[in-house]
């Protein structure tokens, strides 16, 4: 079990961290049969800062390992992550890698239904957050009159 209570799952001999990113593969699989996608690959390794010495110390390299690589019809990659809740670290990285690659770096979730950019739904559940939060403080300040 992950850090956040996801099941590894396995799928034709590959294990993904989550059913989330299992579902995902599948989906893939899916696309490149009716021929919407080229193919892709699996955890691809991106280096986003070299090993290095500095003053008698080696230090390693840091890599970014994304879920998956999309070879797309017009000759274009996107790289995909499927994510949950992102830690600071994959926030972190995930700057280092738009840093150092051109390939687009896609963030996904599963949302009810379909897949949708991460960062779209953080957006939508921070402004229902916002609303919820003012029509508490218009009722309360309702409740006073």
């Amino acid at each position: 079990m992950s850090k956040y209570n996801a099941n590894k799952i396995v799928i034709d001999g590959y294990t993904f961290d989550s059913k989330v990113e299992g579902k995902y593969y599948e989906y893939l699989k899916r696309l490149k049969t009716w021929e919407e996608i080229i193919n892709f690959e699996l955890q691809p390794q991106y280096t986003i800062q070299p090993k290095f010495e500095r003053g008698g110390v080696k230090y390693q390299a840091i890599v970014y390992k994304a879920d998956f690589l999309i070879y797309e019809l017009d000759g274009s990659e996107t790289v995909v992550d499927i994510k949950g809740m992102p830690t600071p670290e994959a926030k972190m990285k995930r700057k280092m890698y738009i840093c150092n690659y051109e390939a687009p770096l896609k963030w996904i979730v599963w949302n009810k239904k379909e897949w949708r950019d991460y960062f779209v739904v953080e957006k939508e559940c921070n402004l229902r957050r916002r609303k919820a939060k003012a029509m508490q403080e218009f009722d309360k300040e309702e409740s006073k009159k």
